[in-house]
């Protein structure tokens, strides 16, 4: 992802043989990224309370559910219980570690993937890299690329596995976390009216948990039905995530976002609506989604340690770094393959970093031109094909897979509003202006995803006291400060699992199973020992901080040049954009670099009494 130059391209190249025109495509880019650029950045969402706080309501579950609060202590609190959870719950279990409770708001586990359910719910990773922990299961996922309620399932699976049922507390929403700085424990306050201890604590609540919605100007005076798509209301469209939306017909739908979500979902509400409208404001890149049968022949071929092999070569290369061999070999892989393609015929042949960013540059526009090319091919109404291209470098927004999105707006009922980049003017009682011009709905779906880059305490939702009683909030207000993403000083016995100063992967599971096993060997070190705290030191934390700044560059002018979306604070860079965001070294580095630390064994930067 290297760039140089005030637009974040690759100055120079030559265009014979290329078929596009780099210098073209950067400054179309350039247009489409500046009239996207809004001042208020994250701030354009808003938080989902008051009138539609029934949109974190658990549809899953049945109400009335009550039990005793717990006043107990256990030696490790796990707050989570999506993949990270679990992973981490997976990964003290096999150290030895029993007395684990998680503790999650769903009525069971799973995560993102036990609230979302939404029609046609599928992972676009490739399942045989994407689900965790395939060898101590014994699974082998049914297809390339898993549907929703198989992950959840595969959820379920681990929880099972590792006897993490045991000691869990569902429908249990954490208030506040206090660190009692005499008993040097953990004190969970709960909505049930908990107050449990913990020697250690986990803080697994995801990226993906909060759902967002988008202030638009009169949001609140719609009259219709309308719900998130993260909390899907099948008790209004019928059916269920395979379809068959039987209580759509005869209505006018409309759904605000066009990312992962929507692209999934269209379809099968196309399908049953009387009309759909889609609101876009920046389109997703649609690539082909090759999904076969796992074929048994070549599960039986597969040797011990071929999942941790997979994951590490799809990681490698999504980040740019060539392998022997495309073990998943699909859209995401394509860039790295087009590139290494061109130095094979000649396409490139100046290897200074210069010559080689301009040679992945050009790798990305080659792909992005047959997506755009794919859009046109499938999409018969030409403004409407337009409108659907994406005009950025692949990896600024997350790349969607799928064959029947494009091919939905096709159908007679199916109407593209395209706002060029503005977004929906304002809502109303009866519909959604855009352009001046009303579309009036009987449904109105957010597919707006979940809150990204907003403050910890804010998408965890809850406050995290440490030593003294300050806040994590308050100790990150100058920016985030940690030790390997996981350590903040002022929390001992606290483990962050999120993308901050950590790793950044397409696969995000492939992070949090490297975060599970890091705090897993402190964790049990810790207990060894008998400590009574392990906190990173003032030194240990200003080091990680100050690399982190340091390697931001290298990814810094890349998301900045991006179109605005979630990878990169909505457009809205600062100064701090560097010190919070992910390690800008990439993920292969990061891992090798906790690798490295626990084989070093002293535990170095972390002060243990």
């Amino acid at each position: 992802m290297t760039t140089s130059g005030q637009d974040g391209s690759v100055e120079g190249g030559a265009t014979e043989g290329l078929g596009f025109d780099p210098t073209t495509l950067r400054q179309r880019y350039r247009q489409e990224r500046d009239r996207r650029l809004r001042g208020d950045g994250n701030e354009q969402y808003v938080e989902v309370e008051g009138r539609f706080a029934h949109y974190l309501d658990d549809p899953y579950v049945e109400p009335g559910f009550e039990r005793e609060p717990l006043t107990d202590e256990v030696e490790v609190i796990v707050i989570g219980g999506g993949f990270g959870g679990l992973l981490a719950g997976a990964r003290l279990r096999q150290a030895g570690v029993e007395d684990i409770r998680l503790i999650d708001p769903a009525g069971d586990f799973g995560g993102t993937w036990y609230w979302n359910r939404y029609p046609g719910i599928a992972c676009d990773i490739e399942s045989y890299t994407y689900l965790p922990l395939l060898e101590e299961l014994g699974y082998m996922p049914k297809e390339k690329y898993s549907f929703g309620k198989e992950i959840l399932d595969h959820s379920q699976a681990i929880a099972r596995k590792f006897d993490l049922y045991r000691d869990v507390c569902f429908q249990t929403r954490v208030e506040e976390l206090h660190w009692d700085e005499d008993e040097a424990r953990w004190i969970i306050s709960t909505n049930r009216g908990d107050r449990m201890k913990a020697h250690y604590l986990c803080l697994a609540t995801g990226p993906l948990n909060r759902p967002k919605l988008p202030g638009i100007p009169g949001i609140e005076e719609f009259e219709g039905h309308s719900f998130h798509a993260s909390r899907w209301d099948y008790r209004y469209t019928g059916g269920d995530s395979e379809g068959n939306l039987t209580g759509l017909r005869g209505k006018r739908v409309g759904i605000i976002g066009t990312g992962a979500t929507s692209v999934q979902c269209v379809p099968h509400v196309g399908e049953a609506a009387e009309h759909l409208y889609v609101f876009q404001r920046t389109p997703s890149s649609i690539d082909v989604k090759d999904n076969p049968i796992t074929d048994p022949e070549w599960t039986e071929t597969l040797t011990s340690g071929w999942h941790q092999h997979r994951m590490d070569n799809f990681n490698s290369l999504v980040s740019g770094i060539p392998q022997e061999e495309d073990l998943v070999n699909d859209g995401w892989t394509d860039i790295i393959t087009n590139l290494l393609v061109g130095i094979r015929k000649g396409k490139a042949n100046d290897f200074s970093p210069e010559g080689m960013a301009r040679a992945a540059e050009n790798a990305d526009f080659e792909k992005m031109e047959s997506i755009r090319g794919r859009v046109e091919s499938v999409v018969k109404d030409a403004a409407t094909a337009e409108a659907l291209k994406p005009y950025y470098r692949q990896f600024c927004k997350r790349p969607c897979f799928h064959n029947e999105y494009l091919e939905a707006f096709n159908r007679e009922n199916v109407t593209l509003v395209d706002t060029e980049g503005r977004g929906v003017e304002r809502i109303t009682k009866k519909g959604v202006v855009v352009g001046g011009q009303e579309f009036e709905l009987d449904c109105l779906i957010y597919a707006s995803g979940f809150e990204v880059g907003t403050d910890f305490s804010r998408r965890a939702g809850f406050q995290v006291y440490g030593r003294g009683g300050k806040t994590l909030a308050d100790t990150w207000a100058g920016g985030v400060r940690t030790l390997h993403g996981m350590h903040a000083r002022g929390f001992p016995n606290c483990f962050i699992m999120s993308n901050p100063q950590a790793g950044f992967t397409a696969s995000y599971p492939h992070l949090l199973n490297e975060q599970a096993k890091h705090l897993t060997y402190i964790i049990t070190k810790g207990m060894d020992v008998g400590s009574r705290s392990v906190e990173v030191t003032e030194e240990g934390e200003a080091e990680w901080v100050d690399h982190c700044i340091e390697k931001a560059q290298v990814t810094g002018d890349f998301f900045e040049n991006c179109t605005p979306g979630y990878y990169n604070n909505e457009g809205k860079s600062s100064e701090r954009s560097a010190q919070d965001g992910f390690y800008g070294g990439g993920s292969p580095a990061f891992f090798k670099i906790l690798e490295d630390w626990r084989a070093e064994g002293s535990l170095k930067g972390l002060e243990v009494k």
